[in-house]
């Protein structure tokens, strides 16, 4: 990759961190050659701080570090996006995000990712591990009793019973395609073949 670092009177090029899974936008930054090379060594963020003038890896004293599964430059080579894994909040307000946003547009990914972890990771009594001891037959069974549920408020509830159902049919779905090795990526790029 290369980076254009000479565009800029201070050699600085903006740094986008988004999150791996969910894509949400988590942070700007900005780097130097410097701090570009350390973050490729460590695979970990590490940007060039304006106000500290010195390299400053994210986490440093909170712990919570950017984890890089992926770096990509711009068309003009003067920007990076970064894809990470956060070990915790990003903004050091506690927040996941720096732009506050008001909730996690991208949240079905994120649960994606939880019912992988109880897979990989099993803790008792969790919902999903007492599901999936169940079996296959017994996962999609419960998706084509929500998906009738669903039915069922959209044409006689109210908007809250649909909001919920439809909700338990999402999960249900979630877990229905992680028992059979499958993921959203897998059902956005089939979608997204048929709409060409």
């Amino acid at each position: 990759m290369e980076i254009d670092f000479n565009k800029s009177t201070d050699g600085l090029v903006p740094v986008v961190i988004q999150d791996e899974h969910t894509l949400e936008v988590l942070m700007l930054g900005y780097m130097n050659q410097e701090a570009w090379d350390k973050t490729q060594t460590d695979k970990i963020v590490t940007f060039f701080s304006r106000s500290k003038n010195r390299l400053w890896t994210k986490g440093e004293t909170s712990n919570n570090f950017l984890h890089v599964k992926e770096a990509l430059v711009d068309c003009d080579n003067d920007t990076i996006l970064i894809k990470v894994k956060a070990d915790g909040p990003t903004c050091h307000t506690g927040a996941r995000s720096c732009f506050n946003t008001a909730y996690n547009h991208n949240f079905i990914s994120q649960l994606e990712q939880i019912i992988a972890d109880r897979y990989d990771n099993p803790v008792e009594g969790s919902y999903v591990n007492k599901l999936r001891s169940k079996g296959l037959n017994k996962i999609a069974q419960k998706v084509g009793e929500e998906g009738v549920e669903t039915v069922i408020a959209a044409l006689a509830e109210t908007e809250t019973d649909l909001i919920n159902e439809a909700s338990d049919l999402v999960f249900h779905l979630l877990v229905l395609l992680r028992e059979k090795g499958l993921s959203l990526e897998t059902i956005a790029k089939n979608l997204e073949s048929r709409h060409k």
